[in-house]
C-alpha cells in the first residue's frame, strides 16, 4: 500500500488549491487503496479573491488553515514534513500553487518557490520518489529540478516560461499525461485546458495510476565504467 503526500495550497482556484482536481486526486488515491497524507505550508496567501466576481478582496487569509477545508480538519504542517519520507507526492493546481507555493502567476519565469516546497520537492527527488504534478503545479516542478520534462496542456505563454526556467514543455490534452520517466515525474493539464470535469478525472486519474505504478518500480541503480 503506497504512502503519499498530497500538498495543498488553500481552498479555492483563483487563490488556492483547485477544489475538483484536488478532491478528485484524493478519490483516485483512495480507490487505490493508498494511504494519504495531506499537508499545506503555514503562510498567508498571496490575497483572498471573490469566486463570485473574479476579483481580490481585503481579508487576509492562512494556506494552511484554507487548506483544511479540502482535507475536512486533516492537513500537517509542511514544515513537519519530509519529502523523503513518502513513497510519491502530488500536487494538485489551482492558482494557489502559482501565488502561495510559488510567485509565478507574477514572476512568471523568475518565480521563487517556497523555501518548504523546494526543500520537499529536493528531497523527495533526490530520493527517486515519483512526483505527481497537475494544472498549473508543473511550473513549481520546472523551477526545482531543472531539465525535467512536464506538459501543462497547450499554453503557449506557460510553456515558453518552462522552457526559459530550463526544463522542457511537451503539448497535452486533457485527458492525457506526460511522463518524465528519468525524473520520476508525471503531470497533466487539468483545467489548464479542460471544458468537462469528467476530462479532468480522466487525466488525473491517470497520473495517479502511473505515479502509484513507479512507486512500486525497483528505482533503477546508476551504471558503473566497467559494468
Amino acid at each position: 500500500m503506497a504512502n503519499v503526500l498530497v500538498i495543498l495550497s488553500g481552498c479555492g482556484v483563483f487563490d488556492g488549491s483547485e477544489i475538483h482536481e484536488s478532491v478528485i486526486t484524493l478519490l483516485h488515491l483512495d480507490r487505490a487503496d493508498a494511504t494519504v497524507t495531506i499537508a499545506a505550508p503555514n503562510l498567508d496567501q498571496m490575497h483572498g479573491v471573490n469566486h463570485l466576481t473574479g476579483e481580490p478582496t481585503h481579508e487576509t487569509r492562512n494556506v494552511l488553515i484554507e487548506s483544511a477545508r479540502i482535507a475536512r480538519g486533516e492537513v500537517e504542517d509542511l514544515a513537519g514534513i519530509r519529502g523523503d519520507a513518502f513513497d510519491a507526492i502530488i500536487f494538485p493546481g489551482g492558482y494557489g500553487a502559482a501565488k502561495n507555493l510559488c510567485n509565478f502567476a507574477t514572476e512568471a519565469d523568475h518565480c521563487e518557490v517556497h523555501p518548504e516546497v523546494a526543500r520537499i520537492l529536493r528531497e523527495a527527488h533526490q530520493a527517486s520518489k515519483p512526483i505527481g504534478l497537475i494544472c498549473i503545479s508543473p511550473t513549481i516542478g520546472a523551477k526545482v529540478i531543472t531539465g525535467s520534462t512536464l506538459t501543462i496542456g497547450t499554453d503557449e505563454t506557460t510553456a515558453a516560461a518552462i522552457e526559459k526556467m530550463g526544463s522542457h514543455h511537451q503539448p497535452r490534452q486533457t485527458e492525457e499525461i506526460c511522463v518524465d520517466q528519468c525524473n520520476r515525474i508525471v503531470s497533466t493539464p487539468a483545467y489548464m485546458s479542460a471544458e468537462r470535469i469528467s476530462e479532468v478525472y480522466e487525466g488525473i486519474g491517470k497520473l495517479v495510476e502511473r505515479v502509484l505504478q513507479m512507486a512500486q518500480q525497483p528505482v533503477p541503480q546508476p551504471m558503473h565504467a566497467n559494468d
